[in-house]
């Protein structure tokens, strides 16, 4: 499984991924599922994916490719006018790639190759912007009202999320709320698992801003870790009291 999160501040992006793939308990592995590309002073773009690595792969691999392609009709990462421009081919791909599997693997297997991918970024003159898009390629931007993308394993982290967000944050405190969620992720769902990878995008820095590898041995995140859960507990002690009798 998977777990990625993309959040928009007044100030710019911020995501962070898991790094853990696994085809039954006894079969896990360490993937990265954030990616990204730069053009100093034009351009910032980043993807998170989750679903089947080998379409999620195909996809990260072609898009890589055509970064290295003079033709700018098929160049849309680096030459792309819009963040717009860049989600439609992003879909476009996604989708052709999804159905070429499915094609190449039959009618039984129609339904093991989906993906989808979170596409966060900003093309200089025009203000950050983050997309969900679907495996049949179509895509949400956020807004306003849904200021956040989630993917893959996302019930247990949300609650963290919606209590917590803020769209004028701070990175600092953004990235705090972020490790809370994917630590009450990681306990409650083993498919979800460290390492963690981090990307904070700043307004018109066209660079990552800060960018950061979670392990099993950071101190950050286990201080974040275990003091979570005692505040939880305080929290709950100090609740008042239930009594059998009747108030």
């Amino acid at each position: 499984m998977t777990y990625c999160v993309g959040m928009v501040l007044d100030k710019g992006l911020v995501l962070m991924s898991d790094t853990r793939t696994n085809s039954g308990v006894d079969n896990i592995s360490v993937f990265r599922k954030m990616f990204s590309w730069q053009v100093p002073g034009d351009r910032m773009i980043a993807v998170m994916t989750a679903g089947n690595l080998a379409t999620t792969q195909a996809v990260i691999s072609q898009l890589e490719e055509r970064t290295k392609e003079p033709d700018e009709r098929n160049n849309t990462l680096i030459k792309g006018k819009t963040m717009f421009t860049v989600a439609t081919e992003i879909g476009r791909l996604l989708r052709a790639t999804i159905e070429d599997a499915q094609s190449a693997n039959g009618p039984k297997g129609s339904g093991r190759f989906t993906a989808s991918i979170i596409l966060a970024g900003q093309i200089a003159g025009m203000e950050p912007r983050l997309f969900m898009i679907y495996p049949e390629g179509n895509f949400i931007e956020a807004s306003w009202d849904t200021p956040f993308f989630q993917i893959g394993e996302t019930k247990y982290g949300r609650p963290i999320i919606i209590r917590g967000y803020d769209r004028g944050m701070s990175f600092e405190d953004a990235v705090k709320l972020l490790m809370v969620s994917f630590d009450s992720t990681l306990k409650a769902n083993l498919s979800v698992g460290l390492p963690l990878d981090l990307l904070v995008i700043g307004k018109d820095d066209f660079a990552p801003t800060h960018e950061r590898r979670v392990t099993q041995d950071d101190p950050y995140f286990n201080e974040i870790s275990s003091t979570w859960g005692d505040a939880l507990r305080s929290a709950f002690y100090s609740l008042p009291d239930y009594r059998f009798e009747e108030r």
